[in-house]
């Protein structure tokens, strides 16, 4: 099992990472999500042992890895822009770590074999990797990363060259992948949609720390705070002003009751989550439309104040409508 705790990195005088601690259990894979420079990816660095950390430890079953050079960790890596071999060949990139590890040949032809077999690229043993879509390459990158069969799998945003379709289905292949071989993993993303379908578990990182932790059901339906809220698209995000009675919100909207479980003081500055009802309750809204943008499943509705809510038919624009919405109180207001 993959333990890190409290680890603290700097770059350029500026604290990256401020405290980070999670861990990753046998056959469970751990997204890491977050906006570019949030260090995501530094994270992966540090864990496979390409960089060291400031403070805090790197724990594999309880041994500290700090001197453990890389290529003992036995940890597999999968990059954003493949990082292939060109001079070699699909069976020469994959056969790799293997023969670096001294398996005799005929295991590494079996486990090549084997290894392409899982990616849907038999047949490919002696193609030249630059003859290959971007797809293809990912494939041979993710069998490369199998091969040598790593007690720990890190993606560093796989799928981020590559086009919707193409990412989609090569998504559904990696959890596929990761099912039946039950290697643990840890998954870097900036993409939401991404962390959803593959993560376990997802840790939401934003500037440099943990800032929500828990299953995707979990995370989508508590985000936990404002700038959450907001980063994952789930509604909209609302400030207000604790006023008399501790539970009184003053909006933008108006007044309202919070029930909620937060502890607040009359003057706190409170964010709450705005998601419409499919039925009657929670606050009416009225407004005009100013705005209608289509998406896959329906249709977003912005209104003349700004808010929005998602409609599975469209509107006029100038159309005057009702909605109802739930306010979900994101505690206060404390910049995440």
């Amino acid at each position: 099992m993959l333990e890190i705790q409290d680890i603290h990195k700097s770059y350029e005088l500026e604290p990256l990472l401020r405290g980070i601690s999670f861990r990753v259990a046998h056959n469970e894979t751990v997204c890491l999500l977050g906006p570019s420079g949030s260090g995501k990816s530094t994270i992966l660095q540090l864990i496979a042992g390409l960089d060291s950390p400031e403070a805090g430890q790197v724990l594999w079953d309880g041994k500290d890895l700090a001197s453990t050079p890389p290529h003992l960790r036995d940890f597999g890596l999968v990059f954003q822009d493949y990082a292939l071999f060109p001079h070699l060949d699909v069976f020469e990139n994959v056969a790799f770590g293997p023969q670096m590890k001294g398996w005799p040949r005929n295991q590494v032809e079996l486990r090549v074999a084997e290894v392409l077999d899982l990616v849907n690229l038999v047949g490919f043993e002696r193609r030249a990797v630059a003859e290959l879509s971007g797809g293809e390459q990912q494939r041979v990158a993710l069998a490369r990363a199998l091969a040598s069969r790593p007690r720990l799998l890190m993606f560093d945003e796989p799928l981020g060259a590559l086009d919707r379709a193409l990412r989609e289905e090569l998504l559904d292949e990696v959890r596929m992948v990761l099912a039946r071989t039950r290697i643990p993993s840890l998954y870097v993303t900036h993409d939401q949609d991404e962390a959803f379908k593959i993560g376990d578990r997802i840790l939401l990182l934003h500037e440099g720390r943990i800032v929500r932790e828990g299953a995707p059901q979990e995370i989508w339906a508590t985000p936990g705070s404002s700038w959450a809220a907001a980063f994952l698209g789930l509604g909209n995000v609302i400030p207000g002003r604790i006023v008399a009675g501790k539970r009184r919100l003053k909006t933008e909207l108006g007044v309202f009751s919070l029930q909620c479980s937060h502890e607040h003081r009359i003057g706190d500055a409170v964010h709450v989550l705005a998601r419409p009802l499919p039925a009657r309750g929670g606050v009416l809204l009225q407004s005009t439309v100013r705005d209608v943008v289509f998406q896959q499943d329906g249709y977003r509705v912005v209104f003349a104040n700004g808010l929005y809510v998602d409609m599975p038919k469209a509107p006029k624009k100038g159309s005057r409508l009702s909605v109802h919405l739930r306010l979900e109180c994101l505690g206060r207001d404390l910049s995440t």
